[in-house]
């Protein structure tokens, strides 16, 4: 990972969004400054497209979608986009899976729940779970004492043993049945939204994040940035970023806001 000074201008000048995780990316601490959000605005208001791609859950989501300096979010790691139509006062909501099917995923997750639960009663049920559509949240840091990396191991095996997909955040274990992930929905969102195919223009766009379930968005984008806390995780990532900041969390997203804003 390179210093975000690293970043070339030529190319700075390209780029015509950012893409953002939330925790630890956008937030400090488990809060949204206000520092860090008015950098979101910032963005936005300097006419660059503004994407959070989130594993918060749908409920949030619709929130972020309406009341956000946003273009449009997507949600559980991928299992679903929303876009707010202002002119039509219209959601647009598009979901991996069909009502039907998530309804059969969500019996089968409420049965891993109490397993998983029973293997690691140290972790906890994440206290957005009661607004999640696709998805189930084990806490192992926000809500609960902290555990330890053989512990969320042990909930990630749990997931997979059940044929599911488990990404670890900076907070929590999400695991879900279906073949997508926070690149497969953004790509969709950019294709039906915004008539733009990432696979021939993703040099235009950043990606920022923080954790391992960034991985997928940091192999693929060719400016995806970390935070500074990124190195809590780096010997883990599947794919690093190419640039980490300087500061941590909100404070980086902040630090490169600016570096892209002192170019317009």
């Amino acid at each position: 990972m390179r210093p975000l000074s690293a970043f070339a201008a030529a190319d700075r000048a390209k780029i015509r969004g950012v893409l953002l995780d939330i925790d630890d990316t956008l937030t400090t601490d488990g809060r949204l400054t206000a520092a860090a959000y008015s950098a979101l605005e910032s963005l936005q208001g300097k006419g660059l497209l503004t994407v959070p791609i989130t594993g918060r859950p749908a409920g949030w989501c619709d929130h972020i979608a309406r009341m956000w300096p946003v273009d449009a979010v997507v949600g559980e790691n991928g299992a679903f986009y929303f876009r707010y139509d202002r002119g039509a006062r219209r959601m647009v909501a598009q979901y991996h899976h069909d009502g039907p099917a998530r309804a059969e995923n969500r019996r089968k997750l409420d049965a891993l729940r109490v397993r998983i639960l029973d293997e690691v009663p140290d972790a906890g049920i994440a206290s957005d779970q009661a607004y999640r559509k696709a998805d189930l949240a084990i806490d192992f840091c926000e809500d609960v004492p902290p555990l330890q990396p053989a512990q969320i191991a042990r909930i990630v095996a749990c997931f997979e043993a059940a044929g599911a997909q488990a990404k670890v955040s900076s907070i929590h274990v999400n695991g879900w049945f279906g073949d997508y992930d926070k690149l497969s929905m953004t790509k969709r969102l950019f294709t039906e939204q915004f008539a733009t195919d990432l696979d021939a223009e993703q040099a235009a766009y950043v990606f920022v994040g923080d954790s391992p379930n960034d991985a997928p968005m940091f192999g693929f984008f060719d400016h995806a940035v970390g935070v500074a806390n990124i190195r809590n995780f780096e010997d883990g990532l599947d794919a690093p970023p190419a640039y980490v900041t300087d500061a941590s969390s909100g404070d980086g997203f902040a630090e490169l806001a600016s570096l892209l804003l002192n170019d317009r």
